[in-house]
């Protein structure tokens, strides 16, 4: 099977965070995945940089890339693709009320598929109601929206716990997108196997 075949989700919307979209984008496209770009629309978006400037309290955010999506969520077949990526940044927040993204999320979960999560990302997992009782690791300042639907917060770079891998932001990459990629990676093999079954190969 060509790589095309074997798609990954990279959940975005305006706002979304430079380095946590473009991290795993790169890192799926190494590992012989396709990254889609999925968005509310299928057009270019804003990306920004979000950091604690010296003497401030709260975050500030620069402008970022931009990045064009391959596909709006109302398109996505999720059965197509082997695994999700929920992006960081304030996207997630205007995006999780979307009733297709709750749809897409909830299969990724439902059919035991690698999901990934940092930062805000939370926000969407924890709207689509599939964290209840998950272990994940989040920007703080999402505990409580992670605790009030049922999800335990954990402050750790990384933390696995069933399909799920999480990490608090862009500066945990280098711990939690790894074992994410080799859920793919053996999410890719078993979808071979049954397709090299299927032919009688």
């Amino acid at each position: 099977m060509e790589n095309k075949d074997f798609p990954v989700l990279i959940i975005i919307g305006d706002a979304t965070e430079t380095v946590d979209t473009l991290y795993p984008y790169f890192r799926v496209m190494e590992e012989g995945f396709t990254p889609v770009v999925a968005a509310p629309e299928k057009r270019r978006y804003h990306m920004v940089c979000h950091e604690i400037p010296n003497g401030w309290d709260i975050t500030r955010e620069f402008e970022g890339y931009t990045i064009e999506s391959d596909i709006a969520f109302r398109d996505i077949q999720p059965e197509e693709y082997v695994g999700i990526f929920f992006s960081g940044g304030r996207a997630p927040e205007y995006i999780r009320d979307d009733p297709d993204l709750i749809r897409v999320t909830q299969y990724f979960f439902e059919h035991n598929l690698p999901a990934a999560s940092v930062c805000h990302g939370v926000e969407i997992p924890a709207r689509a109601g599939v964290v209840k009782g998950r272990r994940m690791a989040c920007i703080p300042k999402c505990q409580f929206d992670l605790e009030v639907c049922g999800g335990i917060f954990v402050d750790e770079p990384c933390v696995i716990d069933g399909n799920l891998v999480s990490g608090r932001s862009w500066h945990d990459h280098g711990h939690y997108v790894r074992p994410w990629i080799e859920m793919l990676i053996a999410e890719r093999e078993r979808r071979q196997e049954t397709v090299g079954v299927a032919s009688g190969a």
